[in-house]
């Protein structure tokens, strides 16, 4: 009788584990595809089946990545683009926010496209469009980026100026542009807004004048990087194989987006030109990653390729380190959701709620570490299984190398907060050593610099990583150059010194 009372209490206890009475895996014939048209992606963790990935099955063939920096994220989108250009012969455009992929893509044979070498994109530039439907996009990027919505009459004098600039091109409003025909420019928009600034009759000179403002942001000498004829077609790099547009450059945030929206503009209205092929696998895929202010907009054009890839053969791949940055709509209608390591409970809490997995498969994605991941898959037929599962961890070709350096030890509350501010700097170790040799440390300098951070797993706190420098004897003027060649602000900088121990003499 105790014995059997013993089994009746185990098999009561396990029945309430759904990981037992229903594993929270898919069958194997869901993850294990034909590997001459899927992706390796890795083993999974319960039943340690290869995964191969491919969008067949599924509802499309976009992939979200969340995790912390240093979880993986990158690896994962340089493993997923090198085997899809081999299984598919794949292109793949990479909308770069930090730099972060240019070394990679030069060692892998890509091309890299950087505004600091004085190339530009006329946010004008119709491809192929009707001039109406191209005005509307300019001016929803603008929604997105400034505050031009809410106040509608400078929206009205803006938009109809747009409009006017390519009437005054010769363009019909209503009929598809050729693709050889030149476009007004920006500066052409602001012209128009002067000109009547300068005729004195407009009833609101106040509203005229903050319009005018605006589109000066976008148009000065020196930062008029859409504001000129392109020196780049988008449209063919959709087929140049592998592409890294380098936005790091560029000033602040808002130009980021501008850029990254016109490219997705560009692509999309691409994408709908060319008609479905039989090839099997993807034409085109473009990585999103860490621009929060394009996915996390619903108006963005990110979540209409999401909608609309599919038929296309177009693939989009958003990243980011903050869940929240990424719009519910885009977790809702994505075919993948790869979630490395997560680091805090309200994030944890907003993917939960966006993608609705258990408390058993929460407290999993909880302890995950560096390269593991749980994947989350939306099936296009009724399935009777989870579809959520884990991965022992991602398989590639390439080293987890990388070296994170993180600004939280000196940012206050409120600035971690603050999407718009970068607070981790991730660099593989061939980066790195490059910023600190451009910089003139010597390679007894780099060599004890990198025995500090490998002391602290490679992700170090900035104020560690300075003095880690001033200990190896390099003076504060060099460090300042190196910390602005990585992209921390001035004033982030005067703050560290306020923290860190004495410097060392002035020169290295």
């Amino acid at each position: 009788m105790g014995l059997l009372r013993i089994q009746n209490l185990m098999s009561n206890e396990l029945a309430k584990r759904n990981f037992i009475s229903r594993p929270p895996e898919p069958p194997y014939e869901f993850l294990l595809n034909d590997p001459t048209n899927s992706i390796f992606i890795g083993i999974t963790k319960l039943f340690g089946v290869p995964f191969t990935w491919t969008f067949s099955s599924l509802t499309n063939p976009h992939i979200s990545v969340v995790g912390i920096t240093g979880s993986g994220k990158s690896f994962f989108v340089k493993t997923f683009l090198t085997r899809a250009s081999y299984v598919w012969n794949t292109n793949a455009i990479i909308i770069d926010w930090a730099g972060e992929y240019i070394s990679w893509v030069k060692q892998s044979g890509g091309k890299v496209i950087s505004f600091a070498r004085g190339d530009y994109l006329n946010i004008m530039d119709l491809s192929g469009m009707r001039p109406i439907d191209r005005a509307k996009q300019i001016m929803n990027s603008l929604d997105i980026l400034t505050d031009v919505g809410e106040y509608p009459e400078q929206r009205r004098l803006t938009a109809e100026a747009v409009e006017q600039a390519y009437v005054n091109y010769g363009f019909n409003l209503a009929t598809p542009a050729p693709l050889t025909r030149e476009a007004p420019t920006l500066k052409d928009v602001l012209a128009l807004l002067e000109e009547k600034q300068q005729e004195g009759t407009y009833a609101y000179p106040a509203e005229l004048e903050n319009a005018i403002y605006r589109l000066r942001q976008f148009s000065r000498e020196g930062e008029d990087y859409f504001a000129k004829k392109s020196t780049i077609d988008i449209g063919k790099l959709a087929s140049s194989g592998l592409v890294d547009l380098d936005l790091s450059s560029l000033p602040d945030e808002r130009f980021r987006a501008l850029a990254a929206l016109f490219i997705l503009q560009t692509l999309k209205e691409k994408m709908r030109m060319e008609t479905w092929s039989a090839s099997a696998g993807l034409k085109v895929i473009v990585t999103l990653d860490e621009a929060w202010k394009v996915a996390s907009d619903e108006r963005s054009d990110a979540v209409t390729i999401i909608r609309e890839g599919r038929k296309y053969q177009f693939g989009l791949i958003v990243a980011s380190q903050n869940p929240t940055d990424i719009n519910e709509a885009i977790f809702s209608n994505v075919g993948t959701t790869l979630m490395l390591r997560i680091r805090f409970e309200k994030f944890m809490t907003y993917l939960q709620g966006s993608l609705n997995f258990s408390e058993f498969m929460r407290a999993e994605i909880s302890k995950l570490g560096v390269g593991q991941a749980a994947v989350d898959m939306s099936f296009n037929t009724a399935v009777k299984f989870s579809n959520v599962f884990l991965l022992e961890r991602v398989v590639g070709e390439l080293p987890l190398d990388t070296y994170t350096i993180t600004l939280t030890d000196i940012l206050e509350p409120k600035e971690i907060d603050n999407p718009e501010i970068k607070k981790e700097y991730e660099f593989d170790k061939i980066t790195l050593n490059a910023k600190l040799v451009e910089n003139g440390l010597n390679s007894e300098a780099i060599l004890g610099i990198f025995g500090r951070i490998g002391e602290q797993n490679r992700y170090i706190d900035i104020r560690r990583l300075v003095e880690a420098m001033l200990k190896e004897n390099v003076g504060k003027d060099t460090v300042v150059s190196f910390l602005r060649s990585i992209g921390l602000q001035d004033a982030f900088i005067t703050r560290l010194f306020t923290y860190v121990a004495p410097a060392a003499p002035s020169s290295s």
